[in-house]
């Protein structure tokens, strides 16, 4: 099985399924709750589409790095929230309803800003020239075929069948996983030799991209007063990015592996602090409960 066969076909795959269970979960109503928490959704999107990557393209600029090692964090820092972070908001005792809103959104809102800004930091971090840069026109297609129109598909099947679509969003999930963890395995094995290196060069970076994201996420939300689950929320919401996406941008549409290396490594130590974070909010929210009961 050829690297091109798993990046550029059982990838995207495998991203399209989960994103098609993903909108095998969702409701119109979901989509509403723009005009009914219009300030934590606003604080949620604003964290996760301009202070992330900010904070990517800082630690980009100040943590040594190759160019593709860069780009690759940026265009990681680009992706919107992965499908686990509403698992992990529920776990967490988060606003699980503004989770998968920001979610949804964010997964729209990216089609159109990734191809832009990836296309921007490929020329900064390894001076392409425009006309062989990222092709936003067709880079935008690819995305909305992978990410929209599953979760279109599956919000249309989840209000026509939705007896159907709740036993079909079990096994997307288990399809998906199995999916990706073939990848994974058969990329890890085609360069295990360079592996030890790759975590090297962005085993600090994407430290300090998770961290920094969860700890933005949750000040910020602090800083406007939102309610502790929804701090919870966007804090997770944040940290938790979609690394499935970054892979299939970086390896499949750009074709350059090692650009895949930080989303690769990102996933892996998101799941650690995702537990973090479940610890963690729950602690908050069962503190807040006593001190109520005090008060």
């Amino acid at each position: 099985m050829q690297a091109s066969f798993l990046t550029t076909v059982l990838l995207p795959i495998a991203l399209a399924i989960i994103m098609l269970g993903m909108g095998l979960s969702l409701l119109p109503e979901d989509f509403q709750r723009v005009r009914k928490y219009p300030k934590a959704v606003s604080i949620g999107l604003i964290s996760q589409l301009i202070i992330l990557p900010i904070i990517g393209f800082v630690i980009a600029k100040v943590v040594p790095m190759p160019p593709a090692i860069a780009v690759g964090l940026m265009i990681l820092a680009l992706c919107p929230g992965g499908p686990s972070s509403n698992l992990i908001t529920y776990l967490a005792k988060g606003d699980v309803a503004l989770s998968v809103t920001l979610t949804a959104l964010s997964s729209i809102i990216t089609v159109f800003t990734i191809p832009t800004f990836a296309n921007l930091a490929l020329q900064h971090f390894i001076r392409r020239t425009a006309a062989i840069a990222l092709p936003i026109s067709s880079t935008m297609l690819q995305i909305f075929l992978i990410t929209l129109v599953p979760i279109g598909l599956g919000m249309y099947l989840r209000q026509i069948f939705p007896e159907l679509a709740l036993r079909l969003e079990k096994v997307t999930s288990r399809l998906a996983i199995a999916l990706l963890a073939i990848v994974i395995i058969a990329l890890i094995i085609r360069e295990w030799d360079r592996l030890p290196g790759f975590i090297l060069q962005v085993g600090i970076s994407c430290v300090l991209l998770n961290v920094f994201s969860i700890l933005a996420g949750l000040y910020i939300s602090k800083l406007f007063n939102l309610d502790l689950a929804q701090q919870i929320c966007i804090a997770i919401e944040v940290g938790i990015q979609n690394g499935t996406l970054a892979i299939a941008i970086t390896a499949g549409l750009l074709n350059n592996p090692d650009m895949a290396v930080p989303a690769a490594v990102y996933s892996l130590f998101m799941n650690l602090t995702g537990f973090v974070a479940i610890g963690y909010g729950r602690k908050l929210v069962l503190s807040q409960k006593v001190k109520k009961m005090v008060g």
